[in-house]
């Protein structure tokens, strides 16, 4: 599934590949409401049973168990994002004709996956509320990487944005140490498993505008050959490791999870149509600022139904991203000229 910042972003990076985009037609004064409630309610829910599957406890007493297969969790992720992709090419995008080549699929395919693995195995080691502000500093790594290695220049209002974004992160992951012997920590596992999870997202994107840029490359299609790559790498994985028997022994155990998980693959598939709906009638600025609001709410509701601590520094350090987030949908978009 192509992330919603990604997502967000299609039309200023390809504009022919929208011109033509089809879909089911609303009417105009019903657009906004469907489109924010649509985006809201997929991805809200998505994050309750995303906490809910991979921070949950099953079982009883001392034989209580916690769900750890996070290879097989992205593995059927993966292949409800193909199948949804299938059906809106099937129905919404059959005219086009993709030239790209499936070596580039199968490139993007091993960090977009290793991002989704990275960040759900990050939810064993730290809470949710942590893993969304985590993943929502995307900005930072893409504009790394695009000064890096593909030498762009940004405008003094993005650094500024990236910099509010970094200083509210430095709040939020700040523990002070409450003695010598304490096991308190700034940065553990879990944290590290969300920088190579943004980092990799950094990779996707990158590997993304080349397609776009050299193949005019749909975002359907896109999502169909990374996803269906992604599915094979998976399976292999699966099968090697021997996890895929393990997770069916524990679906066995507690098979109440089977319809979580499956609910947590359609929600993601099904909020990405919201999400290029959005795109389609509204721009990217709309986009964003619903996403963004929509990932506000979620650490909220994880702080009220997970009941997940959040002290007052954490809470200024997650208004500060936020407000970054926001302030770089609205002026730090443009990009200058490549330097050469």
């Amino acid at each position: 599934m192509l992330a919603a910042q990604e997502l967000a972003e299609l039309p200023a990076r390809c504009p022919q590949c929208f011109a033509n985009a089809g879909g089911p037609a609303l009417p105009e004064r019903l657009r906004l409401p469907v489109c924010f409630l649509g985006v809201f309610a997929c991805y809200f829910y998505y994050g309750i049973l995303q906490e809910s599957i991979t921070r949950g406890k099953y079982g009883d007493g001392a034989r209580q168990e916690k769900f750890t297969y996070a290879l097989s969790l992205v593995f059927i992720q993966c292949v409800i994002n193909a199948a949804f992709a299938k059906l809106l090419i099937r129905f919404f995008d059959s005219v086009r004709v993709d030239r790209t080549h499936s070596w580039l699929y199968a490139a993007c395919s091993l960090s977009y996956l290793g991002a989704m693995v990275s960040s759900n195995s990050a939810l064993q080691f730290v809470n949710y509320p942590t893993q969304v502000l985590g993943k929502s500093c995307k900005p930072i790594p893409v504009m790394l990487l695009g000064v890096t290695v593909l030498r762009k220049k940004y405008p003094l209002a993005k650094y500024l944005c990236v910099l509010l974004i970094v200083t509210g992160v430095a709040l939020f992951m700040y523990k002070p140490k409450k003695g010598a012997g304490g096991d308190d920590h700034i940065f553990g596992y879990g944290e590290l498993l969300l920088l190579l999870s943004l980092t990799l997202d950094g990779l996707t994107g990158v590997s993304q505008d080349h397609m776009r840029a050299h193949y005019q490359t749909g975002s359907n299609h896109m999502m169909l050959n990374v996803n269906l790559w992604s599915t094979l790498f998976l399976g292999a994985g699966i099968l090697f490791t021997g996890e895929l028997w393990e997770f069916v022994s524990f679906t066995e155990r507690y098979p109440s999870i089977i319809y979580n998980i499956l609910l947590f693959g359609l929600t993601s598939a099904l909020g990405q149509s919201f999400i290029f709906m959005t795109v389609v009638y509204f721009g990217p600025l709309t986009c964003s600022i619903i996403t963004t609001t929509r990932k506000f709410f979620t650490i909220l509701a994880s702080v009220i139904l997970f009941a997940n601590p959040i002290s007052t520094m954490q809470w200024v350090g997650t208004v500060l991203v936020f407000l970054g987030l926001g302030l770089d949908a609205k002026f730090g978009k443009g990009v200058k000229k490549t330097s050469h």
